[in-house]
């Protein structure tokens, strides 16, 4: 079959899944291009970037309230605000109101230990990214391995050096700024992923759906967190190239042309594109870059076939399809479940999907909508529990419906 030819399959799965989002015309620009700010030119080395930005919050932990007077006059030179708590809970409470760029906490600590704080911060997807700094004055390399395994960025003897103090200070601040510089680049993204979702009023809320159905799909397959994580963004991210292609052919309701599918299928390497700068979403690229190959090697960009296509590429994919066919668009009415279903395994009997994948997301589908005790729990090593916990019950209840 022609790569070009549409069969009633190909533009239910396919084409509906690819008009899953839109964009105006006037929204095409390159990521690259701008000029520099003049003001780049007089930044200086030893400026720090807050100094652009925000003053940097400290939190200082410690019962004793001479530690806490006596780090607070070590930082005095520089303009930052300094927030104290006595115990674990004050600072936990503190975090739940503020936004904290560093934690300094002492070893030992009344209840909750100051590794012990550490290993909550970091466990908590909120807190994980925030810097902390592990004090005490009982000497032993056992404290030392014991802070650093619970997630410290550092670990320091007590008596204090002011100097080495505010250098380890100043260091994980520029750190921490460098990070949320990321976050926001991030961010703006996610925020242009949703926003060319919403362009198609027929797709709701297709990307939170492909969020999650990618993720159960993944953790029935075994997959590690950070795989885990990189589908959970490639729900949201593996359409983003959209940007790049005109409402005229994303909003076509007939069947596109040669020339015409030749825009559209550049989304993917589009997308890549887009997203490539971010060193953090390199393993999403893989997935924004392949979900429309095919198991036979007459997908798009590359033609890969069979195991060369990456899983989480052709995890999402299964997902994708699924979605596609299971929502209405104003040219076809939305397929139950189990039509769905009996339409992907279809195309993995043309060679067109992994059958394995096919055959693990019935299954999947099957227990979920059956739901036991205690099958929602969350898997130990998901950095975010409750939130996943939540969308797998979502789904359950979505699965449960279709098949009533």
């Amino acid at each position: 079959m022609s790569a070009l030819s549409t069969t009633p399959s190909e533009r239910t799965a396919e084409q509906t899944a690819d008009q899953a989002a839109g964009r105006t015309a006037q929204q095409t620009a390159g990521p690259g291009g701008l000029p520099v700010p003049e003001a780049a030119s007089a930044y200086r080395p030893e400026q720090t970037p807050w100094e652009y930005s925000h003053t940097p919050t400290i939190l200082v932990v410690d019962a004793a309230d001479v530690n806490r007077k006596l780090l607070k006059g070590m930082l005095k030179t520089e303009p930052y605000r300094i927030l104290e708590a006595t115990r674990a809970a004050e600072a936990i409470a503190h975090l739940q109101r503020e936004e904290i760029d560093l934690i300094i906490v002492d070893l030992m600590l009344p209840g909750m230990s100051g590794s012990d704080l550490c290993r909550w911060l970091k466990a908590n997807r909120q807190t994980h990214l925030i810097p902390v700094v592990i004090l005490t004055s009982v000497h032993g390399v056992e404290n030392e391995i014991e802070s650093i395994s619970a997630g410290a960025n550092d670990f320091l003897l007590k008596p204090l050096s002011p100097a080495i103090v505010r250098t380890r200070v100043q260091s994980l601040l520029r750190h921490k700024a460098a990070i949320d510089s990321l976050e926001e680049a991030e961010t703006i993204l996610f925020a242009l992923a949703q926003a060319v979702e919403q362009r198609d009023k027929c797709t709701g809320d297709h990307c939170q759906r492909l969020a999650t159905y990618s993720v159960a799909l993944g953790m029935a397959l075994g997959l590690n967190r950070t795989d885990l994580m990189a589908l959970y963004r490639g729900g949201y991210l593996h359409d983003i190239g959209k940007v790049a292609v005109p409402d005229a052919i994303l909003f076509k309701p007939g069947k596109l042309t040669e020339e015409e599918w030749v825009v559209m299928r550049a989304h993917t390497t589009k997308g890549e594109e887009i997203c490539s700068p971010m060193k953090s979403l390199s393993s999403v690229l893989p997935i924004i870059r392949s979900h429309h190959e095919r198991w036979d090697g007459t997908g798009y960009p590359d033609g890969l076939a069979a195991e060369a296509i990456p899983l989480l590429a052709r995890v999402l994919q299964v997902a994708d399809i699924y979605d596609a066919l299971t929502t209405q668009r104003p040219y076809k009415l939305a397929l139950s479940h189990d039509e769905a279903v009996a339409m992907l395994k279809q195309e993995a009997e043309r060679g067109w999907r992994d059958s394995q994948l096919v055959t693990l997301f019935d299954r999947m589908c099957k227990e979920a909508s059956q739901p036991k005790a205690g099958d929602l729990a969350a898997p130990p090593d998901w950095p975010d529990a409750s939130p996943m916990q939540i969308s797998l019950h979502n789904m359950s209840q979505a699965l449960l419906t279709q098949h009533v």
